[in-house]
């Protein structure tokens, strides 16, 4: 390898709440000479971190700016309201967005959801982030309603989250620049798609193998006879035998 080359390697770009730590493993168990490097990215920046170059594929939070992106919609997730654990909706199994009605729902900044109007009252100003909402609910500021996945990634044991109906949901995707789908792009693609090793996509692909003839036993080209007439061809099939002999019982002797 001269000094101007670069041996290659897979930017991964995911937002969070999104845990790609199964593609990662069989990315590694099929791939093992090209690392797959990790980058975290805000719902807000992926679609100009993948535009720009700094990484090759990612995870990200439809809908995004697809301009001179190509996107693949992988799941839905479900939406949730997270709530001190002893709020009044605590106690059932999921609420409505109209049962919010009177409540304060926090907005942050970084809200991954198209809200046309968020549900409850707002705060009287909006978290930078979803970290800083889920510390407000934790005191008792308001409600947060975000995907459940970030729930998850933001719990703590104060606090708790249901199931909310008639809200918006967040679909997660991976996108990759439109014009730098490589073959890497491709062998991710069907990694994420679930193509097994041997599927006919992708470079990671086996090729399939051109069928064997098979060799003429030696034993065949010495029993077949000059001129192709096959040799131990029974009497009654009319060669081999007495020219012009007659078929039937042998006459008796007198």
């Amino acid at each position: 390898m001269t000094g101007s080359e670069i041996p290659p390697s897979f930017r991964l770009a995911y937002v969070p709440g999104v845990t790609p730590t199964k593609w990662v493993r069989i990315w590694n168990e099929r791939l093992p000479e090209i690392p797959l490097t990790l980058v975290a990215v805000t719902a807000a920046e992926a679609s100009d971190v993948l535009r720009g170059g700094g990484a090759d594929a990612g995870f990200v939070r439809l809908p995004i700016d697809r301009t001179d992106l190509s996107a693949i919609p992988l799941y839905t997730e479900t939406t949730v309201v997270v709530i001190p654990k002893d709020h009044i909706a605590a106690a059932v199994d999921e609420v409505s967005a109209e049962d919010l009605a009177d409540e304060i729902v926090l907005h942050p900044l970084d809200d991954t959801f198209d809200w046309e109007r968020p549900p409850g009252r707002p705060a009287n100003e909006r978290p930078a982030t979803t970290a800083d909402a889920i510390e407000l609910v934790a005191a008792g500021v308001g409600l947060l309603v975000v995907p459940q996945s970030l729930a998850r990634l933001h719990h703590r044991k104060d606090l708790t989250y249901r199931p909310v109906t008639g809200a918006p949901e967040s679909r997660v995707a991976l996108a990759w620049p439109e014009d730098a789908t490589t073959a890497m792009v491709e062998d991710f693609i069907g990694i994420v798609r679930g193509r097994t090793v041997n599927s006919s996509r992708g470079r990671t692909a086996t090729p399939p193998q051109p069928k064997q003839r098979k060799r003429p036993d030696a034993g065949d080209a010495r029993r077949k006879p000059a001129g192709g007439k096959s040799a131990g061809k029974s009497p009654r099939g009319g060669s081999g035998g007495p020219k012009g002999g007659k078929r039937g019982k042998p006459r008796r002797r007198s």
